[in-house]
């Protein structure tokens, strides 16, 4: 597998594997296929109810603990400097671990950045104590970006951020490539889920991307998963069928051409699938989050 390394020298793998939206009676057996094929990186988030799930996969697993990496992510529920160093506490029970390899926060509060900078200091004193090895932030744009390093100590180590074929970010990807900041793509191969207005057909089956994939002999997920990596970006697919979460992991040994990954770069639709960083508000998507 290969590795990134993280502005704070912390490595990860270069594929992860995520559980967003799957059920926690579906999380267990998903992480352990996945553990099993290889992969050394999961990713979760306390919004998603399945830490539980996920931490106990790993401990079935048989493997060390400093053999896979974990991250998750604080809701904005949460924020407030001691209310995410208490949202660590949580995580930390559900996942039955004592340190967090990555601890993020899981959206920017624009109509509170008060509470979003509490949240991040609190993130910088858990480094501190290396209770996490590493800090970062998800959905973050350049202007939360901005009043963050301008009010912080530690600059994130990542931003996972929506990036798919059909929407690139790239103001935002060149943003934290200047900073430091590692672009980690969730949905990585489209997000079909968000087109469900019919406007757009799933990538999977866009004909630029199945021709290269036919081209390559691979599968047009993996033709997406090779232009991130390309490109310098961590990928977080997810998936909870078996042959898929090995085909997923083989991304590794081909390589499209400069031109191909302009093929596809070109397939940007600038149309976001998950929902508006502006219009993320406590009052819209605050949920408790249940203790350990």
């Amino acid at each position: 597998m290969d590795m990134i390394t993280l502005n704070n020298g912390v490595t990860l793998p270069a594929v992860g594997f995520g559980v967003f939206q799957t059920p926690p009676e579906e999380t267990r057996a998903a992480v352990r296929t996945a553990l099993d094929a290889g992969y050394r990186h999961i990713d979760t988030a306390a919004a998603y109810g399945n830490e539980r799930e996920v931490g106990e996969a790993i401990a079935a697993s048989g493997l060390d603990r400093d053999e896979v990496f974990v991250e998750t992510k604080v809701w904005i529920s949460d924020f407030g400097y001691d209310a995410t160093r208490h949202a660590f506490d949580k995580s930390a029970g559900k996942l039955g671990v004592d340190q967090i390899d990555l601890f993020i926060l899981h959206q920017a509060l624009p109509s509170r950045f008060d509470l979003t900078l509490e949240a991040y200091r609190a993130l910088e004193s858990l480094l501190a104590e290396q209770k996490v090895r590493a800090i970062g932030v998800s959905n973050f744009m350049p202007d939360h970006l901005e009043r963050l390093l301008g009010e912080s100590e530690v600059v994130p180590a990542v931003n996972q951020i929506e990036v798919h074929p059909y929407f690139r970010q790239p103001g935002l990807l060149a943003f934290d490539t200047e900073h430091g900041i590692l672009n980690q793509a969730w949905s990585p191969i489209g997000g079909i889920t968000f087109y469900r207005d019919g406007e757009h057909r799933s990538t999977l089956e866009d004909p630029v991307i199945t021709e290269l994939a036919e081209r390559h002999g691979r599968t047009p997920a993996q033709v997406m998963l090779r232009w991130h990596l390309q490109q310098g970006r961590q990928v977080i697919p997810k998936s909870v069928t078996p042959s898929r979460i090995v085909e997923n992991l083989a991304v590794t040994d081909f390589t499209l051409s400069p031109e191909e990954l302009g093929a596809i770069d070109a397939l940007d639709t600038g149309r976001r699938g998950g929902p508006e960083p502006e219009a993320v508000t406590l009052e819209n998507f605050g949920r408790e989050i249940p203790e350990a």
